[in-house]
């Protein structure tokens, strides 16, 4: 069951990409979406079916939801060039990352930390959040818990796992 509720936050993503920009429609499937990411984990736990492969399929999710939402609202939100250099910098060590676990672990590290999860609420947040606050703050503060998610989760890479 997580894995199907998983699985349609990747079919409500590519959704999203038929939607105008912040109609009702987009604002609709965007809340499944996020709602979908919510509760995929808590079912899995909840009815013991949690997987290594529910795990990978929730960053492809993930990766998905992330990647429509962006290419749908960048376009339409002013962000100033000091910023994406920043998200570039969180970009570089994130990918760092994931080759470091793959070059320590022999496997892409899913790294689902509570920092992760609430740079995920806060990206998340951040386009319903435009019409209330500058998109410049908006994003600084997504940027810098991202900052410190992005750290926090390559020392969990490359700290040896407890025997």
């Amino acid at each position: 069951m997580a894995n199907i509720i998983t699985a349609i936050r990747i079919l409500l993503s590519f959704m999203l990409l038929f939607a105008r920009t912040f109609s009702p429609g987009f604002v609709a499937v965007y809340l499944l979406a996020g709602l979908t990411d919510m509760v995929d984990g808590t079912v899995a736990r909840k009815t013991g079916t949690a997987s290594k492969f529910g795990e990978k399929l929730d960053t492809v999710a993930d990766i998905c939801f992330l990647t429509v939402a962006a290419c749908k609202l960048l376009p339409v939100i002013r962000v100033p060039f000091w910023l994406w250099l920043w998200t570039g910098g969180i970009a570089v060590v994130k990918v760092t990352n994931i080759i470091a676990g793959f070059t320590l672990r022999g496997e892409f590290p899913a790294v689902h930390s509570v920092e992760n999860k609430a740079v995920g609420l806060l990206l998340f947040l951040f386009p319903l959040s435009i019409s209330l606050v500058k998109p410049m703050y908006g994003a600084s503060l997504v940027c810098a818990m991202a900052t410190f998610a992005a750290v926090r989760e390559g020392k969990y890479i490359r700290t040896p796992p407890r025997q």
